[in-house]
C-alpha cells in the first residue's frame, strides 16, 4: 500500500469516528437533531443573552407567559432568554415545579381533558411516537410538583410559527433548536417558576 492510500483510509476512519462521537447520549442535546430544521420565525423571539434583574439563583428557569419568554438564569445578573409559545387562556400552568424527567424525541398522547376540549385529538388517543412529526418536538422537560408529574412540559415543537402565541393546551413550547439548547443546560431537579 502506498502512503496516500493509508492516509486516505485514516482520514475516512477518523471522520467516521468523529461523526459517531456526535451520536452519544447523556444529559446533553438530543440525538440526530438538525438545527437548520426550524429557524426562529419572529426575530423578537430569537435566543439571546440578556440582563436579568430577578431574584432567582443561577440555574433556575423562569417562564413569563405574558411576555412569551423563558429565562434560564445565569450568574452575574445574566440569563439566556428564549421565545416561547404558551397555553391558551385558562390552560396555562402557573406556579413552581421542578424538572422530574427529561426525554429526547418523546412520544405524545393527548390527555382525556385535551380530547374533551378538542375532539379532533381523539385520533391520537393511542399516542404518537417520538420523531419530527410529534408535537413535543426534539425534547421535553417534564414538570413535577411534590414528586408527581403535572402533565405540563417544556418542549420543542413541529410548529415554530406558534412561538410568541397562546395556542397550546397548556405546555410551554420552544423551537426545536431552543429546546435542544435548554435541554443541555437544565438538569433533573432544576427549579421552574411560571408566572
Amino acid at each position: 500500500m502506498d502512503k496516500h492510500h493509508i492516509a486516505r483510509r485514516r482520514l475516512v476512519l477518523g471522520s467516521l469516528a468523529l461523526m459517531l462521537s456526535g451520536c452519544t447520549s447523556g444529559d446533553g442535546p438530543p440525538l440526530r437533531y438538525r438545527f437548520a430544521m426550524d429557524p426562529d420565525v419572529d426575530p423578537r423571539y430569537r435566543r439571546r443573552e440578556v440582563a436579568y434583574a430577578g431574584s432567582e439563583p443561577p440555574g433556575t428557569i423562569v417562564v413569563d407567559t405574558a411576555s412569551r419568554y423563558l429565562y434560564f438564569v445565569e450568574a452575574d445578573g445574566q440569563a439566556t432568554r428564549y421565545g416561547v409559545g404558551v397555553g391558551e387562556e385558562g390552560l396555562s400552568f402557573k406556579g413552581e415545579a421542578t424538572i422530574g424527567h427529561k426525554a429526547e424525541w418523546p412520544s405524545w398522547k393527548p390527555t382525556n381533558d385535551m380530547i374533551q376540549r378538542k375532539p379532533r385529538l381523539a385520533q391520537y388517543a393511542d399516542g404518537i411516537p417520538g420523531g419530527p412529526l410529534n408535537p413535543l418536538g426534539a425534547a421535553a422537560l417534564y414538570l413535577y410538583q411534590g414528586g408527581q408529574d403535572t402533565l405540563f412540559r417544556l418542549h420543542g415543537t413541529n410548529a415554530p410559527w406558534s412561538i410568541g402565541r397562546a395556542v397550546s393546551n397548556g405546555c410551554i413550547r420552544l423551537t426545536n433548536a431552543n429546546i435542544v439548547d435548554l435541554y443541555s443546560r437544565a438538569r433533573i431537579g432544576t427549579r421552574v417558576v411560571v408566572i
